[in-house]
């Protein structure tokens, strides 16, 4: 294939040149280019701009995929808090620790029962395996900061990388596939790559903060990056039910729907203009969003069929509404950096439950769950909890 730091490379048949700028290069080299008997799989990718619809389009960035080692940790099951509400004794708590100052947030709940998350200090995805208290670390790449986590229909987990990528980890094989995206335009060539969500088709979309919203298609390589209306701010994506696809802006105190034909996102106002904030948004069953707003400390559900909004205030004094998940029972999930807690909302009896944080400023940033185990990440202290249902 020649050497590394070549700036054009032949491919196959069509004897097609993808040009390749010093930092990809730098970045190939980093990972350990064609050294040492590394096996790298290039694929062409489509990296399409647009603004509203697709305007430009043209060939940039490579795929490429590497095993990597992973190094393990041991962790300390911590006691929790005791928790006040109706439903407090309907759930067992534990506390895992992860090593400090690898910046634990975005969460992937495994199917065997464990769960992986991302290090966005230490450029690592983790797995913490609650059964032999341990925690194994991945190293993602030279200048790796992941943000957002989803298991793919097709069982890799898939990052969102603020470096301007998109990862597929293999959970088997420990294989790192990048998509390396091109300079945005504006925001100094950075999206700010947030979180990833499938559609029905098994399309991957994703959000970038710095005012963009985009797709990967997994089977072809292809990527389009779109702009989104009302600028920077597109944080938390989910898929409904019916397979639509919602986006939060944070700043711009809307949620959007993106058609998912054109890339184009309608957006939806919050109607409060002291909201603000809104980082997660998750589907229920009926396809009702859920969003928590920081500005006010609000959870809020809007109902796409009526286009009606509710509102329930979190409890407490000067709560400030970060991450929103809905679980398999259709109890709503928030996290409250006012109060240092995570609280679950009761959508039948409209009431909260509080589990208040072990130690002070666990900034509780994304949770997920599969069945009756409910997991977040806690990146203030470096430790991953879950929450086990015990009882309905």
């Amino acid at each position: 294939m020649g050497a590394t730091n070549a700036n054009t490379i032949n491919r196959n048949k069509t004897n097609l040149k993808y040009k390749m700028d010093k930092k990809a290069n730098a970045q190939i080299k980093s990972e350990g280019g064609l050294k040492g008997g590394k096996k790298f799989t290039w694929k062409k990718y489509m990296i399409s701009i647009g603004v509203g619809a697709l305007t430009c389009l043209g060939n940039a960035g490579q795929a490429w995929a590497t095993p990597v080692q992973g190094k393990t940790y041991p962790s300390i099951q911590l006691n929790s808090s005791a928790a006040i509400g109706n439903d407090a004794d309907n759930y067992k708590v534990s506390i895992f620790t992860t090593p400090a100052g690898i910046g634990t947030r975005d969460v992937a709940p495994d199917p065997d029962g464990s769960v992986w998350f991302n290090g966005q200090w230490s450029g690592t995805v983790g797995h913490l395996n609650p059964v032999s208290k341990t925690v194994t670390l991945y190293p993602l790449g030279e200048g790796s900061h992941p943000h957002g986590i989803v298991l793919g229909p097709d069982g890799g987990l898939w990052i969102c990388d603020e470096s301007n990528a998109i990862r597929r980890f293999d959970r088997n094989t420990h294989e790192i596939k990048t998509y390396k995206l091109p300079k945005f335009p504006e925001s100094m060539g950075y999206g700010n790559l947030n979180t990833p969500t499938f559609d029905k088709d098994g399309i991957l979309w994703f959000t970038a903060q710095n005012g963009y919203h985009g797709r990967l298609d997994p089977k072809t390589g292809q990527i389009k990056i779109y702009k989104s209306p009302g600028g920077f701010g597109p944080y938390g994506i989910t898929t409904t039910p019916n397979g639509e696809v919602w986006y939060t802006n944070l700043a711009g105190n809307h949620i959007a729907k993106i058609d998912l034909q054109s890339g184009i996102a309608k957006v939806v106002p919050i109607p409060d203009s002291k909201a603000n904030g809104s980082r997660r948004i998750w589907s229920d069953s009926h396809g009702n969003l859920w969003v928590t707003t920081w500005g006010d400390g609000v959870l809020r559900k809007y109902s796409p069929g009526t286009n009606k909004w509710s509102t329930y205030k979190l409890p407490g004094l000067g709560p400030r509404g970060y991450s929103t998940f809905v679980d398999n029972k259709g109890k709503v999930w928030s996290s409250d950096f006012g109060t240092n807690s995570i609280l679950q909302f009761n959508p039948i009896t409209e009431s909260f439950t509080i589990f208040p944080g072990n130690k002070q400023n666990i900034q509780t940033l994304q949770m997920n769950g599969i069945e009756n185990k409910i997991w977040a990440g806690q990146q203030g202290v470096d430790q991953v909890v879950l929450f086990e249902r015990i009882a309905n």
